[in-house]
């Protein structure tokens, strides 16, 4: 298996640089905390490390060093497509080099290798409440899945720890392989006839998945591969990364750890905020039978800002910028569906709602999010069930993460476990810190 060989030739130079810097600098401090930062949910504290991407708050995300637009250039594409093949991506977060062609596609082939999903999952699926969330059904069948773990089984077996990410990568192949396939059944369970639609054996990971919910044109396949690209990772630090990371840190397989990413993923203030965005949008329609003016559209985020709510898809934890994800995707609506009432609004929230956020003055960042645009698009290609976005933003995230869980057993990350402090120590220190030195 080529990318396992590809892998274990990259290991024993970044095991010697971890084991370097640890031993001559382990003390050196990072960072200091403060206690707006202990009571603010840690933002900012530097206190996790990934390699596979990261976000500068001047640029945006990149990718094992490479920006979105510089991705979306360099990695492989299918010849019947525009945007690159999912497989390409997943080589690059793995194995931190740009594949070739035949790098990018030995992914792929070996996610069509492992893509069969046991009917067992399908069985638990459909024993579960018509009402139940679509993220539930997400987690659960994950979960179901954890008995196929690799990883557990060589554990029980026996192995050191310097073999430990092996089985990891196993496991995670074998899930993300899967994922389109179980996606795609949760959604025609939900919402259509509730049969499952076999992949198509000459179609790629991305491409898969656009055939499989019911919409194999040429637009809505590339659009799939871009949404899985550009929701495949943000750091170590969100919600759905730290938790799956928090999770494998105790040894758990990449199943045990996938679930309690996506149960956080399913949080308002995570992964369901792209549907909250799409909703805003489509109250805009309704209140104005149409596209507003801008005029109109002031008054009406001004309203909406008076009476206590938020606008839903501005702003951003560590961005002071547009998100380059929204941009992505922006720009690809602008090719593709510019005559599409819904992102002519969104088109035109984007002129107004940061200026009136700077107005308002509470906005540190007023520009747009991956949230503000992204179920706009789904919307225009007929997935319009709302509760369905953030099952497709698990699918992506999954290839983030795993690829952080693997290194992390490759390079022998330890259990997380932080140190907490009670309210009365913390008063404690702000009050000597307030007295005369």
């Amino acid at each position: 298996m080529g990318i396992v060989t590809d892998f274990a030739a990259e290991l024993p130079n970044w095991r010697e640089r971890v084991s370097k810097l640890l031993q001559e600098s382990s003390t050196v401090k990072v960072d200091e905390v403060t206690i707006g930062q202990v009571y603010g949910g840690m933002r900012g504290v530097k206190g996790l490390v990934t390699d596979i991407s990261y976000v500068d708050p001047g640029e945006g995300i990149r990718f094992r060093g490479y920006t979105i637009p510089e991705l979306l250039e360099i990695l492989p594409k299918p010849d019947d497509g525009k945007m690159p093949f999912v497989g390409g991506l997943y080589y690059l977060l793995l194995i931190g080099k740009v594949p070739s062609d035949v790098q990018a596609l030995d992914i792929e082939n070996e996610w069509k290798n492992r893509s069969e999903v046991p009917s067992f999952v399908f069985d638990v699926l459909k024993s579960m409440p018509r009402d139940a969330h679509p993220m539930m059904l997400f987690s659960t069948a994950i979960l179901s899945l954890q008995n196929e773990s690799v990883f557990t089984r060589r554990y029980q077996e026996g192995m050191t720890r310097e073999q430990y990410w092996e089985p990891m990568l196993e496991d995670s192949l074998n899930l993300t392989a899967k994922l389109p396939s179980i996606a795609a059944f949760i959604y025609s369970l939900k919402y259509k006839s509730g049969e499952y639609v076999q992949p198509r054996e000459d179609l790629d990971w991305g491409a898969n998945f656009a055939y499989m919910v019911g919409n194999p044109s040429d637009e809505y396949k590339d659009l799939a591969r871009l949404y899985f690209i550009l929701h495949s990772d943000h750091e170590s630090g969100n919600a759905s990364a730290h938790a799956t990371h928090l999770a494998a840190s105790t040894l758990s397989d990449i199943y045990y750890a996938l679930s309690a990413g996506l149960n956080s993923l399913a949080g308002p203030l995570h992964g369901l905020a792209n549907q909250e965005t799409l909703r805003w949008l489509l109250g805009i329609y309704q209140e104005f039978k149409g596209v507003p003016t801008k005029e109109q559209l002031r008054q009406f985020t001004w309203e909406r800002l008076n009476s206590g709510q938020v606008i839903p898809g501005y702003g951003h934890a560590v961005l002071r910028k547009p998100d380059p994800r929204f941009t992505a995707q922006f720009e690809y609506a602008q090719e593709h569906m510019p005559d599409d009432e819904i992102f002519q609004i969104a088109k035109l929230v984007f002129e107004v709602v940061p200026q009136v956020l700077i107005e308002q003055g509470k906005a540190k960042n007023p520009a747009p999010n991956v949230d503000a645009i992204s179920g706009t698009l789904q919307h225009h290609y007929g997935v319009k069930e709302f509760d369905f976005y953030t099952v497709m933003f698990g699918v992506g995230r999954a290839l983030g993460v795993s690829a952080n869980a693997i290194w992390s057993r490759a390079l022998g990350q330890p259990l997380e476990r932080p140190k907490s402090l009670t309210t009365a120590m913390l008063e404690e220190i702000a009050k000597k810190a307030q007295q005369p030195a």
